[in-house]
């Protein structure tokens, strides 16, 4: 049984559409696949209409948090989307996403990168503006190779020449909201230091007495020996852990079942859950 919990579709930063996402976890082989957009649920519905046969997904959203002035990602899983107090968090953090990114833009005008809102706007299309997507169009304007390239100190990096900070939850705040909601809620990427400051590892203790579920530990911007402390620090501290792609089409180089989750992980999270169930699929257009 192959789980990924972590991908995105163009609701929010990646690049396939949610039925083309579902379609292609399917023909990566994997059975269940979490749809995890950055802050929003748009994608659900459309995924669960295009759901393949023989693959089950996992609904959910990564909310953007922040610890002691520290950006981290909360995966948050199977809660009712429709619960007033975290729709309303997911909401203000969306909402504060435009402004942000015209501020950033404004920020590498100066730096004389000619960037315009317009071109950002086309990129992000329908989905929640973000950095990936500015950096995109850094990539079309020959100013970096490369998306990741972009994710620095010198461009949009937490701390960057063009970064801003936007409205972020705070954690222990979020946790309160995914458990109110009925879901399930797993630190995602938590020492990716390529991406700028991390969450100080003895924060998980804090997390963990809190109501965290678990930690991403196997994924694409943790090395081996940075997974196996991040295993043992989970052992200690009785939370769960979690594998997962990130999948964000053709904006990453990672692939759908790049890393996976334990079925028996897996089946702790839904028996966790109260707010929604994995949906298996029927076949969809």
């Amino acid at each position: 049984m192959r789980i990924d919990l972590h991908t995105h579709s163009t609701a929010s930063d990646g690049t396939d559409s949610p039925a083309d996402l579902v379609r292609a976890a399917r023909a990566a082989g994997l059975d269940v696949v979490a749809l995890t957009d950055h802050d929003t649920t748009r994608g659900h519905a459309e995924a669960l209409a295009a759901l393949p046969p023989g693959l089950t997904l996992v609904t959910g959203a990564e909310l953007s948090c922040r610890y002691d002035g520290i950006s981290m990602h909360m995966l948050a899983y199977l809660f009712d989307p429709e619960e007033p107090a975290l729709l309303a968090e997911r909401e203000l953090v969306r909402d504060d996403r435009v402004p942000r990114a015209r501020g950033m833009i404004a920020k590498l005008n100066e730096l004389g990168v000619p960037v315009t809102w317009e071109q950002v706007a086309r990129i992000a299309g329908d989905g929640s503006v973000g950095r990936p997507h500015i950096a995109t169009a850094l990539v079309e304007l020959g100013v970096v190779e490369t998306v990741n390239d972009a994710f620095t100190r010198e461009w949009l990096a937490d701390g960057g020449r063009a970064h801003m900070t936007k409205h972020e939850t705070d954690p222990f705040e979020a946790l309160r909201l995914i458990k109110g909601a009925g879901g399930v809620a797993v630190f995602a990427h938590p020492a990716a230091s390529k991406r700028g400051r991390t969450v100080p590892e003895s924060a998980l203790a804090e997390l963990a007495a809190a109501g965290l579920d678990g930690i991403e530990v196997d994924h694409m911007d943790h090395d081996p020996d940075t997974r196996a402390r991040l295993r043992g620090l989970a052992k200690e501290l009785g939370l769960l852990v979690t594998g997962s792609s990130d999948y964000h089409g053709s904006r990453k180089s990672c692939v759908p079942g790049e890393f996976t989750t334990d079925p028996e992980v897996y089946g702790e999270i839904t028996r966790r859950a109260t707010g929604a169930f994995p949906v298996p699929g029927a076949g969809g257009a």
